[in-house]
């Protein structure tokens, strides 16, 4: 039987499986450390070591020898960090190292394991389980690691074994992020070891404060119900605060306005100076940057920052410079990016005082820190703040002088692409994925002149089909898309029943210079779709205006977006405007039943899958980010959400009904399932027929193979019987699309 695109898809976990990842360079550029499967359908992760010199790869840690060939078995920890961070392989998901980069910990099953990476040796050390995210010190003499909520410490060699802090409660934890920071800040760790290797900077949670939430598995009734704190808007968070721990047993309080700064979001310790905080209002509209006296855990404010909208957080910073300098990344508006609708602006690099960037350059994030230079990366621009210019989706990498000079791309190949990277003593690897052709590609660069000195080969497995997608700037607005046609689709054929497919909101760019990324829009094309995928306002990677022109206005501006740009591409496409769906997930699937319900004159069909149908039951950090609080912004909530106490949100009663497909995993605890539950609930008591698809035990990831690519096939479905695609029925029982050519 020939192997199906949903199939594929499903069972290679989107074509990662198989592809390296997670590089880590030694100091000397002399070996580069990854994790890789063994093929492009083996979910398990290896540690592997590289050779720079002769190019030879070996296994440092093969998780089926050192289980004896056992199943996995996850804690209820692991679970919630694998959950936060969107992974769902086996085997190594993640490790560190020590500074040298000879000595490398991981758990697997909850056991600790390090890897000698000069040997290819591996052994577990003896400790209480389960054991989650251990981290070497950096001289490699020890190994951190959280168990049952105490943060822990064993010697290298596996001896000595001691805790220095245990939980005084159930509800407190050291050492680990507390939800809001995992999932809303990309902040995943709890600690951070001295450069010394002689003391730790733990975190402190007490989620006591936090409501509780029941989630539970109606399809097995026999199960007790989940308790889960969540901080849903305008309610508590947990309390956490920030403890000095030495190997020795003194403690030390680090001390600041927590009244004033709630909000951990970041932490750095370097030998380049003092730990550093970044400590935010729960407003989000000021942040100030905290230089921690390590003798008395007092607290410096290095620098301050403040914005009448909000503060974003970016990967990599804040950080100290070698030379003692503050690096961070600030947005900036330059006096000739006051335009109206605020869509200007220049995010830009920082050391000190000094901008090493200008507009031209959106920056992303902060890859490394060197001696001499700073590695980001960023969107080029076209020099006014606004990265609409070049090719929508191109993500670059860059290297600029910290004394000041320019930026200069590093690129293996020429045309848009999207591209990652790390270094260490003079070797740097790159990791470029492009629209031309599928997968990423992984080169290792001699940073001295770019030069290629080596390749990490991928193991993922190439698609069963290939698409060409057309990304371009749409409308006015210069909204980026991506526009995916049939293949082998001719003038001739007519228009086409068009699907949009956006994710649309924060924190989620979708139109990138890619291949894979638009390999599931050839599939929905390929069963008769023009496709069309629109990163409107709110969506990163274009300009902080861009970004923020959502606040209080979440329904709103998102959506006037997607239809802005659906009518413009209809100008250039074959868009047949009178049969148009909309599919998406997470902020999609709210995107995608806010387009049915609000503008059903544009939108005919909608599958809204894992969607946010009311922000009070979504989290704090996010949600207060763009709506404020229920308390204080009422008005903000029942603008932007789907629903009201006494029912649908500002949909007029006598507009058209669309057939709407609702998909959410029952055991979601990011987006719980009641915001499903309550959406068909309004629906069914104004009179509008809809499809409910509850998915038992699966999550907001909905990541298992059989659930992946079922989910395809019953989305395709639909949408063809829904808009008359042929193939599919005509229309929904009880709710009969217009005819070609209708409004």
């Amino acid at each position: 039987m020939a192997t199906t695109f949903p199939r594929q898809h499903a069972r290679t976990h989107r074509f990662t499986l198989g592809a390296p990842r997670s590089f880590t360079v030694a100091p000397d550029g002399s070996r580069v450390v990854f994790l890789r499967s063994r093929s492009g359908s083996d979910l398990a992760n290896l540690l592997w070591v590289r050779d720079v010199a002769d190019g030879q790869e070996r296994i440092a840690a093969d998780p089926e020898a050192l289980l004896g060939g056992a199943a996995e078995e996850l804690s209820p920890e692991e679970r919630a960090r694998r959950e936060r961070s969107r992974e769902g392989t086996a085997g190594v998901v993640g490790y560190a190292t020590d500074t040298s980069v000879k000595m490398a910990a991981f758990a697997l099953s909850g056991r600790l394991f390090a890897a000698d990476l000069l040997t290819g040796d591996s052994r577990e050390l003896p400790t209480p389980t389960p054991v989650v995210d251990p981290r070497p010190a950096p001289d490699g003499r020890h190994v951190a690691y959280v168990t049952g909520g105490a943060l822990r410490v064993v010697a290298a060699t596996g001896e000595g074994d001691r805790a220095l802090a245990e939980p005084e409660a159930e509800t407190v934890t050291w050492g680990l992020a507390e939800f809001i920071a995992a999932e809303e800040m990309s902040r995943t760790r709890g600690y951070w070891w001295s450069p010394d290797s002689d003391r730790l900077l733990v975190a402190r949670a007490d989620d006591a404060p936090v409501r509780r939430w029941t989630i539970a598995d109606p399809a097995n009734p026999q199960a007790e119900p989940a308790r889960v704190a969540y901080p849903a808007a305008g309610t508590e968070n947990a309390e956490v605060t920030l403890h000095l721990l030495s190997l020795d047993g003194a403690r030390t309080e680090v001390v600041w306005d927590r009244e004033r700064y709630p909000y951990l979001a970041r932490a750095h310790w370097s030998a380049a100076g003092p730990p550093l905080l970044l400590v935010q209002t729960r407003d989000q509209r000021e942040a100030a940057y905290l230089s921690v006296d390590t003798a008395t855990g007092a607290t410096s404010v290095t620098h301050t920052d403040s914005d009448p909208i909000w503060l974003e957080l970016f990967g990599g910073v804040p950080a100290w410079a070698p030379d003692g300098e503050l690096v961070r990344i600030a947005d900036q508006a330059d006096q000739a990016d006051q335009d109206a609708d605020l869509d200007g602006g220049a995010r830009v690099l920082m050391a000190g005082a000094r901008r090493l960037t200008s507009a031209a350059l959106h920056v992303r994030a902060v890859l490394d820190i060197g001696d001499d230079d700073v590695l980001f990366s960023a969107s080029e621009g076209d020099g006014d703040g606004s990265a609409g210019r070049s090719a929508p989706g191109d993500v670059g990498v860059y290297r600029v002088p910290l004394a000041g000079g320019e930026a200069v791309r590093i690129a293996d190949e020429d045309g848009p692409h999207v591209a990652s990277a790390t270094r260490g003593g003079g070797t740097l690897v790159l990791s470029t994925a492009a629209p031309a052709r599928p997968g990423s590609r992984v080169v290792l660069l001699r940073e001295a002149d770019s030069a290629r000195i080596g390749a990490i080969e991928s193991y993922a497995e190439t698609p069963v089909l290939a698409t060409a997608p057309r990304l371009l700037h749409a409308g006015k607005r210069r909204i980026p898309a991506a526009v995916v046609l049939p293949t082998g689709y001719r003038e001739s054929d007519g228009p086409l029943p068009v699907l949009m497919d956006p994710y649309g909101g924060p924190h989620g760019q979708r139109v990138v210079a890619a291949h894979n990324a638009h390999l599931t829009a050839q599939w929905f094309a390929d069963h008769g779709f023009a496709v069309v995928t629109a990163d409107g306002r709110g969506t990163p990677g274009h300009s902080p205006g861009w970004e923020k022109a959502v606040s209080r206005r979440l329904a709103s501006v998102t959506l006037d977006d997607q239809v802005e740009a659906l009518q413009a591409l209809a100008e250039d496409f074959p868009l047949d405007l009178s049969r148009v769906g909309i599919r998406g997930w997470s902020y999609g699937g709210y995107l995608a039943a806010l387009a049915v319900l609000r503008r059903p004159d544009v939108f005919h069909a909608a599958v809204a899958g894992a969607p946010v149908t009311d922000w009070r039951l979504y989290d704090t950090h996010y949600t207060e980010r763009y709506c404020g609080t229920p308390q204080d912004d009422p008005e903000v909530y029942a603008e932007s959400s789907l629903l009201t106490d006494e029912g649908l949100s500002l949909v007029d009663p006598g507009s058209p009904h669309r057939p709407m497909m609702i998909i959410h995993g029952l055991a979601d605890d990011n987006v719980v399932v009641a915001h499903a539950l309550r959406l068909s609930s309004a629906l069914l008591a104004a009179g509008r027929a809809h499809e409910v698809l509850p998915l038992s035990g699966v999550t907001h990831m909905a990541s298992g193979a059989e659930v992946a690519e079922n989910l395809l096939l019953l989305q395709v479905g639909f949408l063809k019987r829904s808009l008359g695609v042929a193939g599919g029925s005509e229309g929904t029982q009880g709710h009969p699309l217009p005819s070609k050519g209708e409004a």
